[in-house]
């Protein structure tokens, strides 16, 4: 082979193997521009124009075709790089102990089309077929290509199984097929590519890591309570963190009360039962009522009666529970960067000093400077990750995923 078509070779196989990072680049908002883009990337401007290009003819991104610089800005103008807010999407979906959300998310974590289900059933079938056929639906009415399909379920998913073993709020039987039911009706509704099945608050952090407040850390801690129970997830050096088995950091099941609630798991005073919607109305003297979710009532109550002494008492008391938890989490775990959903998002923004101030005090490494506690900042992140789940293959290899000619 003479060395001029040994260079063409070499760039072509630095092209194609940079598809998948440049696209990645471009979903997770690092790479806004093509000049950007060959930095990260490490290549030359002509590879990192021909990857781009290839990316834009895959329908994934978008190049601006007519660059402008920057005011103030010196050199020449690049070529601004985006998702194709019409290229495909992926079918996803989140269970929880209300009903359902079934969506389809587009590159960059971007809500293309959403609906929620109100079928609550003890059988997992019921509900997943009820769930795909929602989002099939919204496949057909937008008719956009579907990359795949991701579920969002409140348990622990174990791997490699797929089953989900403390279905505890949905009252599914312990150890059901999730993965494999949802699956079987993605095949049976003619949805296009594979499906994934994981733990919900797992999903949440992958998403909030990628496309919210997690972005740029590198060993971050979240825990939430969505409608019932307290889940958490790690993502350590930008890897979401499952374990052996898919089973790591529930962390509902931390005791933070001895002499606290009875829990669903046997014991008592867990994270799980203390720190949930359930604990806050109850704490606040509130009975709960069957018209909207235990979150939404918990939230309601708190922004409209910030003040009421009741309530008031019930943020500090959900509070001080919820920091010892994260304080001895931090002393396990030392991450750089915490991120609190759903209810525990409402506590912090009700007190922020107050919790600071308990984990602080209560973990041997906040004293030395404090680990920033946030608020996580997408909307439906459970969903987002799901969908991230079904991204990944493309993210991996854009040409096996999709198809199209080599760059």
């Amino acid at each position: 082979m003479n060395g001029k078509a040994t260079t063409t070779r070499t760039r072509l196989d630095r092209g194609r193997s940079a598809l998948g990072p440049a696209l990645e680049l471009v979903h997770t908002g690092r790479a806004p521009t093509r000049a950007v883009l060959t930095a990260e990337l490490g290549v030359t401007r002509a590879t990192a124009g021909a990857v781009a290009a290839e990316l834009e003819a895959l329908g994934l991104i978008r190049v601006d075709s007519n660059p402008g610089a920057a005011a103030g800005s010196q050199g020449r103008p690049s070529h601004r790089l985006a998702v194709d807010e019409k290229g495909p999407v992926a079918l996803a979906a989140q269970v929880h102990a209300d009903g359902f959300r079934a969506a389809l998310i587009g590159l960059g974590g971007t809500l293309v089309a959403t609906v929620p289900g109100s079928v609550i059933s003890a059988d997992p079938a019921q509900v997943l077929g009820a769930v795909v056929d929602a989002g099939a639906a919204l496949l057909r009415e937008t008719g956009r290509r579907c990359v795949g399909a991701g579920l969002a379920v409140p348990s622990a998913v174990a791997e490699p199984e797929g089953t989900a073993l403390n279905p505890l709020h949905l009252a599914w039987p312990a150890g059901a097929p999730v993965r494999e039911i949802f699956a079987e009706r993605i095949r049976a509704a003619g949805v296009e590519g594979p499906a994934f099945t994981a733990n919900d608050v797992n999903l949440a952090a992958l998403a909030e890591h990628r496309h919210g407040a997690g972005r740029g850390s590198r060993d971050l801690l979240c825990v939430a309570t969505g409608h019932r129970g307290v889940g958490g997830a790690l993502v350590l050096d930008g890897r979401l963190h499952s374990g052996s088995s898919g089973l790591a950091l529930e962390v509902g099941h931390l005791t933070v009360n001895p002499e606290g609630r009875p829990c669903h798991c046997g014991g008592r005073g867990c994270l799980d039962v203390e720190t949930d919607p359930l604990a806050f109305l109850t704490a606040a003297g509130r009975e709960p009522g069957p018209e909207v979710s235990l979150l939404q009532q918990a939230r309601d109550l708190l922004r409209s009666a910030p003040d009421d002494p009741g309530v008031r008492g019930a943020v500090e008391e959900l509070i001080d529970r919820l920091g010892l938890g994260l304080a001895g989490l931090v002393n396990i775990l030392n991450p750089d960067r915490i991120i609190l959903g759903g209810l525990h998002r409402e506590l912090l923004d009700a007190d922020p000093e107050r919790l600071r101030a308990v984990v602080a005090d209560r973990s041997l490494w906040g004293r030395s400077g404090g680990v920033p506690i946030l608020p996580c900042t997408l909307d439906h992140n459970s969903l987002v990750g799901a969908a991230e789940l079904a991204w990944q293959p493309v993210l991996d290899d854009p040409l096996a995923a999709l198809g199209g000619a080599p760059v």
